[in-house]
């Protein structure tokens, strides 16, 4: 399972990270984001080590969520050195994130 990101750990978590971090803005109640979570977690397991992968509730946790810009969700958004690197609105296949992720690294 991926890393549960939430306003209190964001800077922690993401911001200060040494290592590139995938944040994926999700709801439980929204359909799309329940082909990415799987997705998600599979590539929390594939870079344990390599990168920092974890999800937002957008519904629990709405700080960082506006500060991004966030509106659509699904949202994936990629952070090295913590500034936002990539973007990913919407639902992809699962290269798509992989390949952003290997170009933060």
């Amino acid at each position: 399972m991926a890393l549960e990101i939430t306003d209190a750990n964001f800077d922690e978590l993401v911001l200060k990270s040494d290592k590139p971090v995938l944040v994926d803005f999700w709801a439980a109640w929204c359909g799309p984001c329940r082909m990415v979570g799987p997705i998600v977690d599979e590539i929390h397991t594939e870079y344990e080590g390599k990168a920092i992968v974890g999800k937002v509730d957008v519904d629990a946790n709405q700080e960082f969520a506006a500060k991004y810009g966030v509106r659509n969700i699904p949202t994936v958004l990629i952070f090295k050195n913590g500034e936002v690197v990539d973007k990913q609105v919407g639902v992809a296949p699962k290269n798509v994130y992989t390949g952003k992720i290997d170009a933060a690294i």
